[in-house]
């Protein structure tokens, strides 16, 4: 395993990237102990040369994802830490390879005698999220999770627990915001992590949206590679960091008019 992606240049760009971006998660604070977690669809780069997959831990799925048959995705592990998976990718985070009825997976990174570990709690989601995007047929390859506190934290205040509220708060607070992230965000109320209703939610809000919101508890987001992903919740994150020091500093945050609101939204057509 180690010798094919030492040789597959693609694969080995992936796991850098996603190594490196754990690493900005951990240092921004959204990680904090095994906080957070990435999916990357590595079909495209990715076709193991095995011939017979028993001598790898296999694991069945309460749900099957159909249209995901067969396909490979690097996963973050579950209990492993971002700044670790920053050091050490391989010790932190597996592949997978889905079954012909996507019903389960077996764990090609490792062997059945191994030191061997799941991947992460929420790979319901990050699966049910995957499926989403095959089925629309998009080019989104990544699903990022983590805690971005700003964010967060205006999911605190029921005045913000509303998409159209939410959304206007986010896009007035920095140009960037509306020229980079112009569908906006969804937001989802609090269900169980981890959960099946919870992945539902998730996968509904991101059919019109690049970005959902879990309510007190963290963001998911989508793009075509893991630098990409990181930015939209990074653009987002400072949108909301301008609107606290504003409020620290005592005065409420002026915001962009709807005029100025529709300049950019023209700007962002050229991206």
């Amino acid at each position: 395993m180690k010798a094919f992606i030492h040789k597959n240049k693609d694969l080995k760009n992936i796991i850098r990237e996603t190594a490196e971006i754990a690493g900005y998660l951990w240092q921004r604070g959204w990680a904090e102990r095994n906080a957070s977690n990435i999916s990357v669809n590595i079909t495209d780069v990715y076709q193991p040369e095995i011939s017979e997959y028993s001598t790898f831990p296999f694991y069945g799925l309460q749900v099957s994802y159909s249209k995901l048959a067969g396909n490979l995705f690097f996963v973050t592990g579950t209990g492993k830490r971002m700044r670790d998976l920053t050091r050490k990718p391989m010790k932190n985070a597996l592949i997978l390879k889905l079954n012909d009825n996507a019903s389960g997976y077996w764990i090609i990174s490792q062997k059945m005698d191994g030191e061997n570990f799941l991947p992460t709690s929420e790979l319901p989601t990050h699966l049910g999220i995957h499926q989403m995007i095959a089925e629309r047929e998009s080019m989104e390859k990544v699903v990022m999770h983590t805690h971005a506190h700003d964010l967060v934290t205006l999911t605190h205040a029921k005045q913000f627990c509303d998409e159209d509220v939410l959304n206007k708060l986010l896009w007035s607070m920095h140009p960037e915001t509306v020229i980079f992230v112009p569908k906006g965000v969804g937001f989802v109320p609090y269900r169980l992590p981890g959960s099946i209703e919870i992945a539902t939610e998730t996968i509904k809000s991101l059919q019109n949206h690049d970005v959902a919101m879990w309510e007190k508890h963290g963001v998911f987001a989508i793009g075509k590679s893991v630098a990409d992903t990181f930015d939209l919740i990074d653009i987002l994150a400072k949108s909301a960091k301008i609107y606290f020091l504003c409020r620290s500093a005592d005065f409420v945050p002026e915001s962009f008019t709807d005029g100025q609101l529709a300049e950019l939204r023209k700007l962002a057509d050229n991206f």
